[in-house]
């Protein structure tokens, strides 16, 4: 073989994968041009239509494109990958591994990532209802007798978009990506038809233009940052959606494709605004040569959003999944919706609540000028999170010097301040929906953390070391039955107390028993060769323990056919399971605790509400036992 054929193979590969990702990872940013012109000279705080306004508003979406995606997105934080993976919560388990940092520091970044994540759930709800609309809108411009179907269209789109979830993107996920560079290519075609109208928007790539329109502007100016930052919501899907494309990909697709595409379609409609100013009631649109391609524009344009739509909304799936496998959610059924690709899931109660509230929201809002109110204060507010966490790891992982590693901050945290700051003033016209969305998931993450942390507490208080009663058994102890009795367990060191509560009632013990523990690593996936350990102990006991990552599939009868090659067979017919079944009672008034009044009442009816691990851990239920307690939290 020669050398010229590794390279030729190697750049194939990664021209899929390239093409794949725009079907994922850019249709939030690939779906900007349709809202964010319009809202700058058009929306809310409308700025006027003179040439250099234009040109300094292209100029910033450029260098915001620039300096927030391209370099702080793709150069940087795309090299803080947790074994191949991205996203914040991956992001947040590579900051928590700092070493020697207080536990103060390490509650403070475990917070801001958690924080960060629920505002995931915003940016979930407000992407369909405010992509998909701005798209239904088109119809507007072929002929205002269509206005009053603009919203019923809409939530139809809407409601198809979620009810297919549960079918999974298995089947039209190879359709994404040539959909989207379709949809690119569209972009620039219309972009470059424009700027050949008007060349002289060329010059906006300039930062002067930038820097002259705040001059000329001030107070003005800050408040267009405000709809500036719609151009660059997405930017943070390129850091999430790396583990299922790889930096590689993400990078040659951007840099070689979408942002020029993408920067010369708002050239274009630059261009449009300054040829004719009443364009900018809707200068997407308005940007196709011939009234004939406007209904085929529109059709596309809903396409392309439907396409973004799925990617966020499969994204508060992953999001969901890896919570509870960090401890963070309590347990919820999850489907897989692919045999061959593991990351396409579905969550029927996320779904469906995520559908409810895109409803509300469209309904609440009824236009995407509205909309746009509410988009961006969340976004800006998750990327100046991942700014501050990127900074503990390139200084405390990378071994970056304090200089070199503030100066990284400083930059990227000015740029991310400014665009959140433009967008407060937001917060009364619509921009309190995301962060009250954010601060209520929040408040839910976090109850349940700390609930569990307290309920582990309680019931190791009340243990009784495992080593000890293995010695009282050589006594003289229950009667022993043939078979395998299988108790999970948070505390491998303890007897669980699902065994306490066997001998209690039962008065027997099995042949064998298994100690059964999991554990969920800060790594993504835990490879099969080391996903299992068995440590025998005196007495016919033997502790298991099962290690998963966070993206791994919890499957604990596969786990345990692992086992085999430890020499410890398990007949599924000849084992039980034994669970641990508590009820969670709040403490009386009177009582002091270290959990709030209400988030008690929220943990107890969070804890009543989680599904079993029966179905969590794909245990067969003909041969579980469930042994319950009531347990009241201190």
């Amino acid at each position: 073989m020669t050398a010229t054929h590794a390279p030729h193979g190697e750049k194939t590969g990664l021209a899929a994968t390239a093409l794949a990702a725009m079907g994922v990872v850019f249709g939030d940013i690939g779906t900007s041009p349709l809202y964010t012109m319009k809202e700058v000279f058009g929306g809310h705080h409308p700025l006027p239509v003179t040439p250099e306004n234009v040109l300094g508003i292209l100029s910033l979406v450029f260098w915001a494109l620039t300096i927030t995606v391209s370099l702080k997105y793709v150069v940087f934080i795309t090299r803080a990958d947790n074994k191949g993976e991205g996203g914040i919560m991956a992001l947040t388990a590579l900051a928590l591994r700092t070493a020697n940092a207080s536990p103060r520091i390490l509650w403070l970044m475990s917070a801001l990532g958690i924080f960060g994540a629920a505002l995931f759930y915003g940016d979930a709800v407000i992407t369909p209802a405010m992509s998909v609309l701005s798209a239904v809108e088109g119809l507007e411009v072929v002929t205002p007798l269509l206005k009053p179907y603009v919203l019923p269209i809409t939530i139809s789109i809407v409601v198809l978009l979620f009810f297919f979830q549960r079918h999974g993107t298995a089947a039209v996920g190879a359709l994404f990506g040539p959909l989207m560079m379709f949809w690119f290519a569209t972009l620039g075609l219309l972009g470059l038809w424009n700027v050949i109208q008007y060349p002289s928007v060329l010059a906006a790539i300039n930062p002067w233009y930038a820097v002259k329109f705040f001059i000329d502007n001030q107070g003005l100016a800050y408040l267009a940052l405000g709809s500036v930052v719609l151009a660059i919501t997405g930017g943070e899907a390129l850091y999430a959606d790396m583990g299922h494309f790889g930096r590689r990909s993400i990078k040659w697709a951007w840099f070689a494709f979408v942002f020029p595409l993408l920067y010369l379609n708002y050239l274009g409609q630059g261009a449009l605004i300054l040829n004719d100013p009443k364009a900018i009631e809707s200068p997407f649109f308005l940007m196709a040569p011939s009234e004939i391609l406007l209904i085929p524009l529109v059709i596309l344009a809903t396409v392309a959003t439907v396409i973004a739509s799925q990617a966020v909304i499969s994204g508060a799936f992953s999001l969901t999944s890896q919570a509870m496998q960090l401890g963070y959610c309590p347990r919820i059924q999850v489907r897989f919706t692919s045999e061959r690709e593991k990351g396409q899931i579905y969550v029927p109660n996320i779904n469906w609540l995520l559908l409810l509230t895109v409803i509300i929201v469209v309904l609440g809002f009824r236009s995407s000028s509205n909309l746009a109110s509410a988009y961006g204060i969340a976004v800006t507010l998750t990327m100046m999170i991942d700014t501050i966490l990127a900074f503990v790891v390139v200084h405390a992982l990378w071994k970056w010097s304090w200089s070199r590693a503030a100066l990284f901050l400083v930059f990227f945290v000015v740029v991310d301040f400014a665009f959140f700051s433009a967008n407060v003033i937001k917060i009364l016209d619509g921009g309190w929906f995301p962060l009250t969305l954010g601060f209520s998931v929040f408040a839910l993450l976090s109850t349940w953390k700390l609930g569990r942390k307290l309920l582990y507490e309680k019931l190791k208080q009340d243990s009784v070391p495992i080593h000890a009663f293995i010695s009282g058994l050589a006594m003289g102890g229950p009667h022993r039955v043939d078979g395998t009795g299988v108790f999970l367990t948070a505390d491998p060191e303890s007897v669980p107390r699902a065994l306490l509560h066997n001998l209690y009632h039962n008065k027997v013990l099995h042949q064998r028993v298994v100690l059964l523990n999991v554990l969920t690593e800060d790594v993504p996936h835990v490879p099969e060769s080391e996903r299992v350990r068995v440590d025998p102990l005196p007495a016919g006991f033997h502790r298991v323990f099962v290690r998963y990552g966070f993206k791994d599939d919890p499957d604990l009868p596969h786990a345990m056919a692992l086992c085999a090659a430890h020499g410890m067979d398990f007949e599924m017919m000849e084992t039980s399971f034994f669970l641990g079944r508590e009820t969670v009672v709040s403490m009386p008034i009177s009582r002091r605790s270290r959990m709030a009044r209400w988030r008690q009442i929220l943990f107890t009816w969070m804890f009543r509400n989680a599904d079993t691990a029966t179905a969590f851990f794909k245990l067969p239920p003909n041969r579980v036992v469930e042994l319950g307690a009531q347990v009241e939290l201190s």
